[in-house]
């Protein structure tokens, strides 16, 4: 219950401190510009604390999922749908239908669009000062080496993809990109993202191969390496008859190793019904047993009933390493944009829009970095900085790169965008912000918690496990090495 705890207000601490940042560089660029600030706040809807001091009010909201500062001459409209409530009378501006004579509305000094674009950006500039600094502690104190630093193997490669086209396959090790030795797989990804068109040397067995890497669309369709570590067991199905458990680390299917939890998958389709023997790793002993795949309603898949920590961060924490301040930005800031260059792809869209997470889930990620390392958990923060900054920047009314829009557009237009279409667009984008994240809470909460169970059981009908009916005990081997 201590670790727990401790674990939950580091995460509170840590995500606090990234929308503190974020909101501090919105309001220090304001008050240096003489806006007027009405509200500081961290967290949205009802306030569970507040004071007023020197004409701003300052609050934690009830819903710690981001922040904002009031700032009337940049954004008239409150952004009230977000912020879940209506300001005091006396902040209302001089345009606001509920200003009455009682309380005599404000007359605010209009302010040069220049100076709105630079407090605009400020909030994300906060969040890339901050993740610099991570970025520096992490290569200063170092943090146990993931399994991306530490091998260039490729861990998938979809069948259907352009890079399998390619010739590139699931165990390939990267040795060169365009000449250049790459050392593992983030400097794989970061010196591939330098070229358009790339040739990739690749180790296969004894044989050395040259295959083409056609730009950022390929780069994305390769994944790293990973751990195939057992989370949960589906009850009933024949990964618990065979006597699997959480902490398991799979290593070989049917005589093929395994090079990640999607490579398992893909190549587990083609065997329903098939009883083949499996090897896997539990407490430094190689043990092999019989599984057989079968087909899942649930899922609709072919599946053994092996279940995988979607937060899984693979680590060695016999190995500390201490990249580079840039090398970190450079890694964290490349990831945001290949999912947004996915989010463009059609044969790539799909995918990357059922791997996005909401709220949840990167609280969900939180606690899992926290508990592994809080070291992972410093580097996962200047990550989810970055991030940050970069998607707050995107040109959306609501969002920061909204207000740049608007003030562009006065700039270069010699007037401002009608008042009444930049509130309807601040309130359609609200309403749909509002819809993503309930939508993505919700999915998150069927897949990372165990509702999503409960809520498949009702809808095939299943009741629960059929048979607990014990496996032959695995034959045990030594680890080679150990």
């Amino acid at each position: 219950m201590f670790t727990a705890i401790l674990t939950i207000a580091i995460v509170a601490i840590l995500f606090g401190v990234t929308i503190f940042v974020h909101e501090l560089g919105h309001f220090l660029a304001a008050r240096y510009f003489g806006f007027t600030v009405d509200v500081f706040s961290i967290g949205f809807g009802p306030a569970i604390w507040q004071r007023k001091y020197n004409g701003v009010v300052y609050k934690i909201g009830i819903i710690p999922l981001g922040g904002y500062v009031a700032l009337p001459q940049l954004d008239p409209t409150g952004m009230s749908l977000i912020q879940g409530e209506t300001e005091p009378s006396d902040t209302k501006t001089s345009d606001s239908p509920e200003a009455t004579p009682k309380e005599p509305a404000r007359v605010l000094p209009a302010i040069a669009p220049w100076k709105r674009i630079i407090v605009s950006i400020a909030g994300a500039a906060g969040n890339m000062v901050f993740a610099i600094i991570l970025a520096w502690a992490v290569y200063v104190f170092g943090k146990p080496a993931s399994v991306a630093e530490e091998t260039s193997i490729i861990g998938y490669v979809a069948p259907t993809s352009k890079a399998y086209t390619n010739g590139f396959r699931c165990g390939d090790e990267i040795l060169a990109v365009n000449g250049q030795p790459v050392k593992n797989w983030v400097d794989f990804l970061m010196t591939s993202s330098r070229y358009t068109l790339a040739t990739v040397t690749v180790q296969r067995a004894s044989e050395q191969l040259t295959l083409p890497l056609p730009g950022a669309e390929s780069i994305g369709q390769l994944d790293s390496k990973g751990l195939c570590m057992v989370f949960n067991v589906t009850p009933g199905m024949s990964a618990e008859k065979a006597g699997f458990q959480r902490g398991d680390l799979l290593s070989v299917f049917d005589g093929q190793k395994i090079y990640s939890p999607a490579h398992l998958v893909s190549i587990m389709q083609n065997y329903k019904g098939k009883t083949v023997p499996m090897s896997f790793f539990r407490d430094g002993k190689l043990l092999t047993t019989l599984v057989t795949p079968d087909y899942d309603q649930a899922t609709d898949r072919i599946r053994i009933g092996i279940e995988f920590n979607p937060k899984q961060v693979d680590v060695d924490f016999n190995k500390i390493v201490h990249p580079s301040p840039w090398t970190q930005i450079h890694f964290h800031s490349m990831a945001i944009f290949q999912t947004l260059h996915a989010l463009t792809v059609p044969g790539q869209a799909g995918n990357t829009a059922k791997q996005i997470g909401g709220p949840l889930a990167i609280l969900i990620a939180y606690y899992y970095v926290v508990k592994l390392s809080f070291m992972i958990a410093v580097f996962f923060t200047s990550f989810l900085n970055v991030n940050l900054a970069i998607i707050n920047l995107l040109p959306i009314p609501v969002l920061d790169g909204g207000h740049i829009v608007f003030s562009l557009w006065e700039m270069i237009f010699r007037r401002p965008l009608h008042s009444k279409i930049i509130v309807g667009l601040t309130n359609l984008f609200a309403v749909l912000l509002i819809v993503l994240f309930i939508f993505l809470t919700g999915r998150d909460t069927y897949r990372y918690t165990g509702i999503g169970g409960k809520i498949d059981k009702l809808i095939s009908g299943k009741s629960s496990p059929a048979t607990n009916t014990p496996a032959a005990p695995p034959s045990a081997t030594p680890e080679p090495g150990k």
